[in-house]
Formats: structure tokens, C-alpha cells, sequence
């Protein structure tokens, strides 16, 4: 099982990034795709979701910015950031929970159960 995540890097405020996930191994037409970001010194937070059923999720911060969106072709998970902010300065985390989940649930890291390494992406102001 493997999820590799891409597509990260130096961008200045009111820049695009597109960040890519590449699932292999996992149950991707059945898995709730996420991302989920880390800043220093903070927690790990929710980003986004597209649950199996074509559903989007978005955190607050972001959406309206940002867009999520799936190639099963592809087992692949794009995120599509627009407006970056300097806060938006965080590793990205793709994650896939393996099987379908409850909306109530998926913006908690607990159902996620593969990780990728994480991307870099750093907004300068």
C-alpha cells in the first residue's frame, strides 16, 4: 500500500499549487480520499475529502479556494489550490480510509488508516 502525494513547493501569495496523490494497493473506488495539513507547531488539521459516493468535503479555510477531485483511472486524488495564503504555508497529507466512512467522521484523521509522506507547500507573503 502506497500514496504518494506531489505537486507541492514555493508559490507567492494569491498563487495556484495542484497537489496529486497517487493510491496503490488501497481500495481507491471505496475509500474516502483526503488531505489533511500540518504547519509548525501545530496539529494536523483537515483540509479535504471526496468520499466514495462523489461527495466533497472542504474545511472552512479553504473552501471556495480550494478543489478536490478524483480520476479512478488513475487512483489518483488531485487537490487544487487557488488564492494560496501564507497560511495556507503546511506539509499536505493525502490519506485514504480504505472503505467508505460517514460524513460525520472524515474530517477526523481517525478513519484514515494509509498515509502518504506529506508535500511541502510553503506561500510567501
Amino acid at each position: 500500500v502506497q500514496l504518494q502525494a506531489s505537486g507541492g513547493g514555493l508559490v507567492q501569495s494569491g498563487g495556484s499549487l495542484r497537489l496529486s496523490c497517487v493510491a496503490s494497493g488501497v481500495p481507491f473506488s471505496s475509500s474516502v480520499m483526503g488531505w489533511f495539513r500540518q504547519a509548525p507547531g501545530k496539529e494536523r488539521e483537515f483540509v479535504s475529502a471526496f468520499r466514495a459516493n462523489g461527495a466533497t468535503y472542504y474545511a472552512n479555510s479553504v473552501k471556495a479556494r480550494f478543489i478536490i477531485s478524483r480520476d479512478r483511472a488513475k487512483n489518483t486524488v488531485y487537490l487544487q489550490m487557488n488564492n494560496l495564503e501564507p497560511e495556507d504555508t503546511a506539509i499536505y497529507y493525502c490519506a485514504a480510509t480504505g472503505r467508505d466512512v460517514i460524513a460525520g467522521v472524515l474530517r477526523t484523521s481517525s478513519p484514515y488508516r494509509y498515509w502518504g509522506q506529506g508535500t511541502q507547500v510553503t506561500v510567501s507573503s
